[in-house]
């Protein structure tokens, strides 16, 4: 078939809104590919910044031109995928979201396809074959995921290396690993390892001066944390306190843990500021990110109970997960909770308050969560999000507005060896969510609660020092203010430096063994003091000082039935 025979990316009758005015970056990105019609083209632009805008505006001109005669987007998520077929459909581009490798065709009406890179290494000679066949342009939409694996980015290497263009596009970090990225284009830095080059880069920093995208507000919570270790040790320490990194990281994972209090304390202060917010913007709406599905579900019934309404969940291996995420978007609900994995794809411009329950700390998945937040529909708007008091997610909360390549382990002249596969197998795992797995840190959360410790804004950090204000002020800043307000206002409200969360030092290990043995030597001295039999003495301990069996009893517990039976030693003689 012949160019010309190729249906009109532009049709007669286009739905209200394909003609809107594009923003001054997106002009300037499709200037500067106007200027060189490249056949590789790399965009970073923040999150909530008008990508896919961008980007089929762009495939319409190369349509309308005959450069290509089909468009073929390759997404992440299939919620993603659908939201491309959507959103292209409102310009007069019709892509097929439903193509499959088992179809292998369209229909006639379509100009393209959506797909997930998932569904291009399921079949990357079929997608070969296609582009082959006609003139293409291949849309990579968050182009760092053809990296997650050496086989995705040799499917997608393989699959569209005939292309007639192809447009790369990411609006997060990218890691540091040794997995070139597809179709991207590496430049040796003067320490000669190699790094993305961006054809046209709209940051953060840049989309926050042109008012596109929301400030963010970050509230730190600390608290002190108790827990018990695999060896039977019970540990307690502040979150976020100078301490070892093992011990943060166990503290970390005790907050997040739905039968402390850390976690009710938090919600309950995230939907107070989501009521203020609420108040000015009607239908603001929440997000909890948690580890995984079984946090998910505690946290829904947490707040469940603070707000009388059961919130919306999404889970990732729920078939329903897109419609439900779409479902809570054209409502006015007022609570999401999600799985990390849904932090990147979901478009629900209406988010401005967050939750980040998550122990993940990548600068790529910290970035995709905060981007779910700053989306702006209006200026005035600014993103709330509350997060562990621990240094790893405080810098990169501080270093939101830093743009980031994607640095290459180091530089690959041919192909990859069989230790180079490994290592990146290593890596993936290093960049995997949740490095905090059962089975390496084992060991018991017991108790936890939440204090307020600072705010980052812009940059600076804001809390409470003696004679300032405390949390429910911060709480209760006006949910639409433009962000130099919000900095006066902060700066009025006092800058102060850490708030200290206990008086008590920041780690204290006690040894519950021993403190069994000491309970054990007591019990038997007692047993044999009254003709009695340990076992029993314990059965009576149990029963006065209450508590479960030894094998499970706290420190505490364990002090107190000690010096009760020393106490009826005395007063048996």
């Amino acid at each position: 078939m012949t160019s010309a025979a190729a249906p009109s990316a532009r049709p007669d009758r286009v739905p209200r809104g394909a003609q809107s005015r594009l923003r001054a970056w997106q002009s300037a990105a499709l200037e500067a590919y106007r200027a060189t019609e490249p056949r590789d083209f790399l965009t970073v632009a923040t999150p909530g910044a008008g990508k896919t805008t961008y980007a089929l505006r762009l495939a319409a001109d190369l349509l309308d031109r005959r450069v290509v005669e089909r468009v073929v987007v390759v997404a992440p998520t299939e919620h993603l995928k659908t939201q491309w077929a959507e959103a292209a459909a409102a310009t007069g581009i019709l892509l097929d979201p439903d193509f499959s490798g088992a179809r292998g065709v369209t229909g006639s009406d379509y100009l393209g396809i959506a797909v997930t890179y998932a569904g291009v290494a399921a079949n990357s000679l079929l997608h070969r074959r296609r582009v082959e066949d006609r003139r293409t342009l291949v849309i990579l939409d968050e182009v760092h995921h053809a990296g997650d694996s050496l086989s995705w980015g040799q499917s997608v290497r393989e699959a569209f290396e005939p292309a007639t263009r192809r447009l790369a596009l990411t609006g997060t970090p990218f890691r540091s690993d040794i997995n070139p990225i597809p179709f991207v284009s590496y430049v040796p830095g003067p320490d000669g390892i190699g790094r993305s080059a961006a054809d046209h880069v709209y940051g953060y920093a840049d989309a926050l001066r042109d008012h596109v995208v929301r400030p963010v507000m970050f509230l730190a919570y600390s608290g002190r944390m108790r827990w018990r270790t695999r060896a039977g040790d019970e540990v307690s320490a502040v979150l976020g306190g100078e301490q070892a990194k093992d011990v943060t990281q166990q503290a970390w994972r005790t907050a997040l843990d739905p039968q402390g209090e850390w976690i009710p304390q938090v919600l309950r202060a995230a939907n107070r500021r989501l009521t203020e917010v609420r108040e000015h913007v009607p239908d603001a709406g929440g997000l909890v990110i948690a580890s995984d599905q079984t946090k998910a579900r505690a946290y829904a019934k947490q707040l469940e109970a603070i707000t009388g309404r059961k919130p919306t969940v999404v889970l990732s291996d729920d078939p329903k997960a897109g419609s439900r995420i779409s479902a809570f978007a054209a409502s006015d609900d007022r609570w999401m909770v999600a799985v990390r994995m849904v932090s990147e794809g979901v478009d629900v411009p209406r988010l401005m308050v967050g939750v980040y329950a998550t122990s993940t700390s990548t600068p790529l998945f910290f970035a995709q969560a905060v981007g779910r937040f700053v989306r702006a529909r209006r200026r005035g708007e600014t993103a709330s999000i509350f997060l562990p008091s621990v240094p790893v997610l405080l810098r990169l909360a501080g270093e939101l507005e830093e743009e980031r390549d994607h640095v290459l382990g180091r530089m690959g002249a041919g192909d990859w060896t069989e230790e180079d596969v490994l290592v990146a197998q290593a890596l993936a795992q290093r960049d995997a969510p949740d490095l905090l797995a059962e089975d390496q840190l084992s060991f018991e959360a017991l108790e936890s609660e939440a204090t307020f410790d600072r705010i980052l804004f812009d940059g600076t950090e804001f809390g409470t020092a003696p004679g300032t204000v405390e949390e429910e002020e911060f709480l209760g800043i006006p949910g639409l203010l433009d962000a130099d307000q919000v900095s006066d206002l902060l700066r009025a409200r006092g800058r102060g430096g850490r708030r200290a969360v206990a008086e008590a030092p920041a780690v204290v290990t006690v040894d519950v063994p021993a403190l069994k043995r000491e309970l054990n030597d007591c019990v038997r001295a007692y047993a044999r003091q009254t003709g009695s039999s340990p076992a029993a003495v314990h059965a009576d301990l149990r029963r006065v000082s209450g508590g479960p069996e030894v094998a499970r009893a706290s420190a505490a517990e364990l002090r107190t039935r000690i010096e009760r039976v020393r106490a009826w030693a005395v007063g048996h003689r």
